[in-house]
């Protein structure tokens, strides 16, 4: 037999509770990497009129984009949070109208010493002596009159006008290494070669083999020159034009399994001054790869062509250019779990600084994962991050004076919770 259900009583008196319990770690993450020092050196310049600092705005910024709050609208949530003022040791929250107004401020006059720290960022934090760079780029739809927005491939919204950011990733690490923020009607492969020069430039010094990979986009000759010149190995797929495709059908493949096939030879298309090595793939029809890499079809097979100047068996070259999906994963993180694609302003600068916010924030949470979270943790995406660590109920209690942050008794990641924040007191990082 039910029960009646009881009668509930309801009221709003509850100061010290949250759902972001998880922020004690992010906190003591960013203890750890001395960030409030790091912004206070390099963001000098005083706000007008302005009752928080530089560094106190971009942290504003930052928090909820690590949070997973979306647009800057749903940040009055923080507002009246009766734990995250006192976590963070912000004293109180800036309004959403204030941080539109610091975007188009910061992203003039501040976004140069940001970026600079950044950089200080990735290269204190990389680890290893080799980088797989992977290009990318993305489509960002927009609905309003943003500027520099302009009409161009977008392929889910035909006709509406973009912006077209230029990704280049750490693919070992997932880091987001270098990015341009471009309108929708921007060609990538002119922008290129100044990208890689700075991602290069930012590289440690015990970083001995660089890798390049990247789809179509970047099959110019210019580009593949620059990597020679710089001695970086690189796997991109070849645009199929008519003096390919009459190559490719009479060579001599070699059969792997699932009906895959793989040949290599030495071609140099007409406009080019030098041969080079092209990888082709092919396989039966009815297994089309992605859209990137199906180039044509002909006599019943779908081919793939990869330039490279890596010594290795066709196949390898062909899975080595595969662990580029790390990128596309990036970039749906980014998309999904960060909030990229929602463009907070009008105006250009803003919206540049918000970019570059977003891939600061995404890197954060990646180094956070890599340095501190138990090893079962490392792989998870950033939503299910959140999920299990950062969005937990808590009440901030002070028995005998003392701050104590209580979390459900019935939490089920109590063991990596503390485990994490173990690792966090443990572990120094120098930056």
């Amino acid at each position: 037999m039910a029960h009646p259900r009881r009668k509930v009583g309801v009221t709003f008196s509850g100061e010290t509770l949250t759902h972001f319990g998880g922020l004690l770690l992010l906190q003591a993450f960013f203890q750890r990497i001395t960030i409030r020092r790091q912004l206070t050196r390099l963001l000098r310049r005083r706000e007008r009129n302005s009752q928080y600092t530089l560094g106190e705005m971009v942290l504003a910024l930052l928090y909820p984009i690590l949070l997973g709050l979306g647009r800057i609208e749903t940040t009055t949530l923080l507002r009246r949070n009766g734990v995250f003022q006192n976590l963070t040791g912000l004293r109180t929250y800036p309004d959403p109208s204030t941080l539109r107004r610091f975007l188009s401020r910061f992203g003039k006059l501040g976004i140069a010493s940001f970026l600079k720290l950044h950089d200080r960022f990735r290269t204190r934090l990389m680890k290893g002596t080799r980088a797989n760079f992977d290009l990318d780029t993305s489509v960002l739809t927009v609905y309003g009159n943003q500027e520099k927005a302009e009409i161009g491939f977008n392929p889910k919204k035909r006709g509406r006008p973009s912006f077209s950011p230029l990704f280049c990733f750490e693919g070992q690490s997932g880091v987001s290494w270098e990015a341009e923020w471009l309108p929708g009607n921007a060609h990538p492969a002119p922008l290129t070669i100044p990208l890689l020069g700075r991602a290069f430039s930012k590289l440690p010094k015990r970083v001995q083999k660089v890798f390049v990979r990247a789809d179509s986009a970047f099959f110019d000759q210019k580009i593949l020159e620059f990597l020679e010149g710089k001695q970086v190995s690189y796997a991109i797929v070849a645009k199929m034009n008519s003096a390919l495709k009459n190559r490719i059908g009479g060579l001599r493949y070699r059969r792997y399994g699932s009906g895959l096939e793989a040949a290599s030879f030495l071609f140099r298309p007409p406009t080019w001054k030098k041969t080079r090595r092209f990888v082709v793939i092919r396989r039966p029809v009815p297994e089309e790869p992605s859209w990137q890499l199906t180039l044509f079809e002909m006599q019943g097979f779908s081919y793939q062509a990869i330039v490279t100047n890596l010594d290795l068996l066709p196949i390898n070259v062909w899975k080595f250019y595969n662990g580029r999906a790390t990128a596309e994963l990036v970039i749906r993180e980014l998309k999904e779990g960060c909030s990229i694609g929602k463009i907070p302003r009008k105006d250009w600068a803003a919206n540049l600084a918000y970019f570059q916010l977003v891939l600061f924030a995404y890197n954060l949470l990646i180094w956070f994962k890599h340095l501190y979270l138990p090893k079962e943790f490392r792989n998870l995406n950033i939503q299910t991050l959140r999920q299990r660590l950062l969005w937990v109920p808590a009440i901030l209690v002070r028995p005998q004076g003392k701050p104590v942050l209580r979390l459900p008794k019935s939490y089920p990641y109590k063991e990596q919770f503390l485990k994490t924040l173990e690792n966090i007191e443990r572990r120094k990082i120098k930056i």
